[in-house]
């Protein structure tokens, strides 16, 4: 019988929640302060400790702190009313399994409960098998073209693959934050590739092109006939991603009515398809990206705090490519391999002036936008190397601040003329393709990649711009 020791000094909570859980079957013993938990803890073998924040001789962080040190093994979660989750959420990031807030509620305590036991009993089995989790990832550290996450060499990427081994074996709900295409959702498939929940689905979501009247049905599914339009049954995001991982990009772009819904999902691991009366229990890890600051969502009331607390049990931060310069051409390397692969070329390097441009450039569109110039220029290449002329017009200047361009033999060529011997190479339409795929790209920079406010300046809706994005490769 799973053994939970509760450490609360108000009698009348730690015996409620004593009833409950040994109505549920876990073997519970009770302290009411501290001192007293740490005795039970050194007197017997425990799988959870429910600990209050507040304790009459101590606090939830010295507690968490003690326990980590002398019983590594076993899981804590913290019990903290609604002021104090911001500290909650740092205990976390210390080593607590989760947080549950008063007023307590039954089935999101037994839910919380049963997870953390679970994922203690995975971490331990793993470790008896197969050593850690993080040992294996560390093993398979090798950039092939089936890699989502390039394992770079700057200070920058080595911190990102620290903070990927420390929080994947975790159940924490991630924020990964930073600019359009810096690669947040290939570190969201990495944390779940190297969870215990490798084997189960990864499921991503783009908030952004969600409008209000679809929210709801694309996370929660719907029944047959529950509202017009609903001409069959739909499996929402939630229940598909049961097992495994959540991912949702762009999650500021939610309304604020859809955070509501999403906050009760989360909070009670439980959904509920639209028209149905039948719950479906969850278990679902959550990782959300970001590309705005949240704090400041929430000062203007846009985004809820509480969800935002909810999700932000562990961060990372991704730097824009600009500060991983030693990780560029790593990179492009990468980028070149799949490019070969899909075209079925043979380029095999990068000139030296490409390379150097390579490094010079500023990257506003990030590891997004070195991946599709390497595929557009890996296209245009009839030789083994890539060269200048194979770059886009943005890039190829770079060197010359947009104002000249330098032949083979060194003489000067102005910018018009630059752009008169590019567009002789291609045939009419390849010409326009070519100017589309200048228009967009140069609009999707100006906007920080916002897709929604590219296709209002581009006058198109975003589903054409999706699909116009596909068509040149811009993904």
């Amino acid at each position: 019988m799973k053994k939970i020791l509760i450490i609360d000094d108000e009698v009348n909570v730690a015996l409620l929640l004593s009833k409950f859980l040994t109505r549920n079957g876990f073997d519970v013993q009770t302290a009411s302060n501290g001192t007293t938990g740490m005795e039970c803890l050194k007197n017997g073998s425990f799988n959870l400790v429910l600990c209050d924040f507040r304790l009459e001789d101590t606090d939830g962080r010295e507690m968490l702190k003690n326990i980590k040190q002398q019983y590594p093994q076993t899981g804590v979660i913290i019990i903290t009313g609604y002021s104090d989750i911001k500290m909650a959420v740092e205990l976390i990031k210390m080593g607590a399994y989760d947080y549950i807030t008063k007023p307590l509620y039954p089935d999101e305590i037994l839910n919380t409960v049963n997870k953390a036991i679970e994922t203690q009993y995975a971490l331990m089995e793993d470790l008896h098998d197969n050593g850690p989790i993080i040992s294996k990832s560390k093993e398979q550290r090798k950039n092939t073209p089936n890699n989502e996450f390039v394992f770079g060499n700057s200070r920058a990427s080595k911190e990102i693959i620290r903070q990927i081994d420390l929080v994947a074996p975790t159940n924490y709900s991630v924020i990964i934050i930073g600019d359009s295409g810096t690669g947040k959702e290939a570190v969201a498939k990495s944390i779940h590739m190297n969870s215990p929940r490798h084997n189960n689905p990864f499921v991503a979501m783009d908030c952004g092109s969600l409008t209000k009247e679809l929210a709801a049905s694309e996370f929660f599914g719907h029944e047959k006939g529950s509202f017009t339009g609903a001409l069959y049954t739909k499996i929402g995001h939630f229940e598909m991603a049961n097992g495994g991982t959540l991912f949702l990009d762009e999650v500021g772009n939610l309304s604020y009515d859809i955070q509501a819904a999403l906050l009760r999902t989360v909070q009670e691991r439980k959904v509920k398809r639209i028209g149905s009366t039948k719950e479906i229990d969850l278990d679902v890890r959550i990782i959300v990206a970001t590309n705005e600051n949240l704090q400041d969502s929430i000062q203007k009331g846009r985004f809820r705090e509480d969800l935002y607390h909810r999700f932000n049990e562990f961060s990372i931060h991704m730097p824009p490519l600009r500060d991983r310069g030693s990780d560029i051409m790593l990179l492009a390397d990468h980028f070149l391999v799949i490019a070969n692969q899909e075209l079925s070329r043979s380029v095999s390097s990068f000139s030296p002036e490409v390379v150097e441009c390579f490094m010079s450039y500023r990257w506003p569109g990030n590891i997004r936008e070195l991946k599709n110039i390497v595929r557009r220029a890996t296209l245009l290449t009839e030789g083994d190397e890539i060269m200048m002329k194979a770059l886009p017009l943005e890039i190829s200047n770079r060197m010359a601040a947009f104002d000249y361009g330098v032949t083979n033999n060194g003489s000067a060529i102005s910018q018009s003329e630059n752009i008169e011997i590019k567009q002789n190479r291609h045939d009419l339409k390849n010409a326009a393709l070519e100017a589309e795929y200048e228009t967009i790209l140069k609009v999707l920079k100006e906007v920080n990649f916002n897709k929604t406010k590219a296709a209002e300046m581009l006058k198109i809706d975003r589903k054409t711009l999706y699909n116009k994005m596909k068509a040149i490769n811009l993904k």
